[in-house]
């Protein structure tokens, strides 16, 4: 559509930037002299591209992606400091238990190991941006209540922190539940991300299973040709 092209342009241009509220439909229409209808479609049509957010109770806005490198191993914290954005936490459960079988596998524990969780929404300046759920052995990290905002942060202090990690990431849609603490529409595409942290001598440390909003990552991974001379 040529509507469709013309917003591209004007994010392309900068005219619209990252984390711009989109003016109302009735304003659209006005301004380019085309019908409200026209425009929704165009704004619905972006958003399933990803150009632009919808969020409950907050509008539509340019999409602000977050560029995280597969290639290092860095915190939440981390990745958003580097943004200047300030990362957050809301807890929502923090606690001790005997690992499941999941847990078991992951971490290669047995029955009747504890393992520490920590289930969290995690903000950036306030802003809900993923759900995080973190289980490690009780022998790296004692108690849950330790961790404040950073937990690599904690490991590090601990002289826990690990030095590399396996990931896996798969593309999945959101529950209602999960979607309710994201702020987004049920159902919607989310990155699911398994991490398995690992100490130097390759001991599992750390399971975390995360959830992130399709619209605002994008991961990014170097990759090389085996036989280069760069090898």
């Amino acid at each position: 559509m040529q509507l469709q092209k013309r917003i591209r342009e004007a994010v392309d241009e900068g005219v619209l930037k990252s984390g711009d509220t989109i003016p109302p439909e009735r304003e659209i229409a006005a301004e380019l002299n085309v019908s409200r209808v026209t425009v929704r479609r165009a704004i619905d049509d972006l958003v399933k591209e990803g150009l632009f957010t919808q969020r409950q109770g907050a509008g539509t806005f340019v999409t602000d992606r977050i560029q995280q490198p597969l290639n290092y191993l860095k915190s939440y914290t981390e990745v958003m400091a580097e943004r200047g954005q300030l990362a957050g936490s809301k807890w929502l459960d923090r606690s001790l238990g005997l690992a499941t079988e999941e847990e078991q596998k992951a971490l290669k524990l047995t029955e009747v190991d504890e393992v520490v969780r920590l289930y969290r929404l995690r903000t950036a300046d306030g802003q809900p941006m993923a759900l995080e759920l973190a289980s490690l052995p009780r022998k790296f990290l004692d108690s849950p209540f330790t961790v404040s905002v950073s937990l690599y942060q904690t490991l590090a202090e601990n002289g826990f922190r690990p030095v590399k990690a396996l990931q896996k990431i798969r593309a999945t849609s959101i529950d209602a539940k999960r979607a309710e603490l994201l702020n987004i529409a049920v159902h919607s595409a989310v990155l699911y991300i398994e991490r398995l942290g690992l100490l130097k001598d390759g001991t599992p440390m750390e399971f975390t299973r995360s959830y992130f909003p399709g619209d605002c990552y994008d991961f990014v991974a170097e990759i090389r040709n085996p036989g280069s001379e760069d090898e």
